[in-house]
Formats: C-alpha cells, structure tokens, sequence
C-alpha cells in the first residue's frame, strides 16, 4: 500500500509577531522545526512520497538544503508545491500534485514538529479501515461562546458549552485520496471556507474517527511557544532509523 504526505511550510507566521520569520525553519534545540515532522514521516515506514508545500522559491531552496543532510531521504520521492492565498489553497494545489496510486494522504502542518512516528503508524492503520482519521486532544479548559461580540469585551453575554463534548482537532489528519481529494474540488467549486481538512470531509457527509493524541503535541504559533515545544522535544523519543551525512 502506498501512501503521501502533504507537509505543509507555507504559513505566513504572522502571529509570531517578527520575532520569527519562517515557523517552518525556526531552530529547535539547533534543528530546524520542519525536520522534525519529515524525520517522524520517514521512520514511521508508511508514507512513500511529500508533497512539501512552500510560500516561495527561497523557502523551497532553504529546506532542500536542509533535506540534503538525509542519508535517506532518497526513500521517500518528494514533489515541490507551491502554497495558496488560504491554507485550504495549498492543500488543494498539494492533492492535485499527489499520483492516483496513493491509497492515503496525511496532512499534517509542520508548526507541530512533536508528531511521532508511532503515532503516524497508528493513524495509517486507522486510516486503512475508516477512511478518515484525525489526530486531536480532549478541551480541559471551560469554554464559552459569545454573542454579540463587543469591541472592548465587556458586559458580554456568555454560552456555556458543554466541554465534554468538545475536540480540538491536531495534524496529522489523513484520509483515503479519492475522499479527500472529492471533498476539496466540491470545497473549491461551491465556496466553502474550512480551516482544516476534517470539515472538507464532514461537508461531504462522510464521519470522521478521532485518534486521541497521547502526548503533548502543540502548534508553533507565537514566540512563547518555542521554549514550551523544546522542552517537550527534549524529552521525546528520537526517530528510528534517520541519519545524517
């Protein structure tokens, strides 16, 4: 069974706030933070191909010289896309670069460099029966929902929302190609606005399996997030069977 993954680098990092200009190469205990996400993709066995989404040229020659330390890297084909206005734009240009022999495709953002190899297994399996698997984490905190929004935040009228009942949905979400693949060019013709793939799928009628994540897997998404995602690698088992010229 062959299967690709969608790794995608092409985020603005706007939320960074200038202190990092490229999430997707930020050093990380002196690693680049997307080395992580393809190390992790490569030991698990299960991925044949990348589609390795970039925002621009210079970006793309960035991680391919980073990619050249891979003593391995000739195991997995890799195919350059470039990245969309939205992140449903790339993931649409990413599956359309993505052969029909593939049976599966992980999408996983590359802000999450803590995904494990063990996991991106156990997804595969998954993914193999259900057809529509997504990574994500039980809500702990207590949730509300506004309404009526005000600009100062104050004197709001607050919903409680049962959190029982609430997920936050994580990457890697992976998917039967053609599934996918449908959901998105019927997302692009009728003009749906998702924010991750899961909701192109569930828009199409077909339910989604949850894989509840059983260790700590955050996104790299404002600068005090680096310090807490280095932590975490530091203590993270390391990928079996990567190495480096």
């Amino acid at each position: 069974m062959e299967n690709a993954a969608v790794l995608l680098c092409a985020g603005s990092s706007m939320r960074m706030k200038g202190h990092v200009e490229d999430k997707a190469l930020v050093p990380l205990l002196g690693k680049p933070a997307m080395l992580y996400s393809l190390e992790s993709f490569i030991a698990s066995g299960t991925v044949n191909m990348a589609a390795i989404v970039t925002r621009n040229s210079e970006q793309r020659k960035n991680i391919e010289m980073m990619m050249g330390t891979l003593r391995n890297r000739q195991t997995m084909l890799v195919k350059w896309v470039e990245g969309g206005k939205r992140r449903q734009d790339s993931v649409a240009n990413a599956l359309e670069a993505i052969p029909e022999n593939m049976q599966s495709i992980f999408i996983h953002d590359c802000a999450r460099p803590l995904i494990r190899f063990s996991t991106i297994r156990n997804l595969s399996e998954i993914a193999a029966k259900d057809k529509a698997v997504c990574l994500a984490h039980r809500m702990v905190d207590t949730i509300k929902e506004v309404e009526n929004e005000t600009e100062n935040l104050r004197l709001l009228n607050l919903k409680d929302c049962d959190r029982t009942r609430l997920w936050a949905m994580e990457t890697p979400q992976v998917f039967e190609r053609t599934l996918i693949c449908d959901a998105y060019r019927r997302a692009q013709k009728e003009g749906w606005n998702i924010t991750d793939d899961t909701s192109a799928v569930l828009h199409s009628g077909h339910r989604v399996t949850l894989l509840e994540t059983p260790y700590p897997n955050p996104k790299l998404t404002v600068p005090e997030d680096i310090a807490i995602i280095e932590h975490f690698l530091a203590n993270a088992p390391k990928p079996e069977g990567v190495e480096y010229k």
